[in-house]
């Protein structure tokens, strides 16, 4: 049996928000496999559902560019929110975004892209910022949106100054439409992806792994009900129908008027501006996310409920 270790049962909790010891117990039954606890928590009712993206665990920026039919997204991360809010690492992370467009998001060009006002490179840059500032800062994650006849559109949540925040999206948005009309809808729909981090932009999107692995689950907690299986068939496509509407850009509700889903609104803008409208694709940084926080007592927080 694999050992249940402290990180093994930090890993599932922050996955799943269970309590340490149920966490411990899932582990324990299922041979220390994080995958396989986590549907069993949910089997049993102890997980919220379809967590997918760790807690924000590091500091730094988020930046954004916008050029009309492109726009892309920079995280570059530093030790604490104190160097987030210093103007030269804000100055920083702008101009490494302005870069990210040239080299469409890839993080390896643009980390040896060339910063104009310094003549330095990214890499370079990060590292002169590191002997200035006098914290360990690193380019994590590039993001690129473009669209042939359209806009791409963005929002950046907790903003501290001009293309910099903690979270940031980018809507690309396919369609002849008058551009600045179909950036206020972009920007509209880049506010609601901040807000409900959808997985998909359409049902046949999302993942099918992530489809079977719902529906397994389901069926799961259908049949320890004692329904028969041609009820508990319903059961599922009913859930299925939930989840769409949670996980599933266009089947959710619109957070600027609720009483639509969000490809109910798109229709409505579209007639109202006489082109079709397609949400190509969008991007969602947050920053952080996925990333390990020192591990401070949490060591000492099991020990002592574990009884040890």
């Amino acid at each position: 049996m694999a050992e249940i270790t402290t990180a093994l049962v930090k890993e599932l909790r922050e996955r799943t928000g269970a309590g340490m010891m149920d966490c411990k117990k899932a582990l324990a039954e299922n041979g220390g496999d994080i995958e396989a606890s986590t549907d069993w928590l949910r089997k049993k009712g102890l997980a919220a559902a379809a967590k997918k993206s760790g807690r924000a665990a590091s500091e730094g920026l988020i930046g954004m560019t916008l050029a009309d039919s492109a726009g892309a997204l920079v995280e570059v991360n530093a030790e604490t929110d104190f160097v987030a809010r210093n103007e030269t690492f804000q100055e920083l992370v702008g101009r490494v975004a302005a870069l990210a467009l040239g080299v469409k998001g890839d993080l390896e060009a643009l980390k040896a892209a060339r910063i104009e006002a310094t003549g330095r490179t990214v890499a370079d840059e990060i590292t002169q910022a590191i002997a200035v500032i006098g914290e360990n800062m690193n380019l994590r994650r590039a993001a690129f949106l473009e669209v042939s006849q359209g806009v791409v559109a963005g929002y950046l949540h907790n903003q501290l100054a001009p293309g910099v925040g903690k979270l940031g999206v980018l809507v690309a948005l396919e369609s002849r439409a008058d551009p600045a009309r179909l950036a206020e809808l972009g920007k509209q729909l880049a506010m609601h992806i901040a807000a409900t981090n959808p997985q998909a932009v359409s049902a046949d999107r999302v993942d099918p792994a992530v489809i079977e692995r719902e529906r397994a689950i389901y069926a799961d907690q259908a049949r320890a009900s004692g329904k028969p299986e041609s009820i508990i068939e319903k059961m599922v496509e009913g859930r299925m129908r939930k989840f769409y509407e949670e996980a599933v850009l266009l089947e959710q509700a619109f957070v600027i008027d609720t009483d639509q889903k969000v490809r109910q609104a798109i229709d409505a803008a579209a007639k109202e501006l006489g082109a079709p409208i397609e949400v190509a694709a969008f991007v969602r940084l947050a920053l952080g996310e996925g990333v390990e926080k020192p591990p401070g007592d949490f060591a000492g927080e099991v020990a002592q409920l574990a009884g040890g």
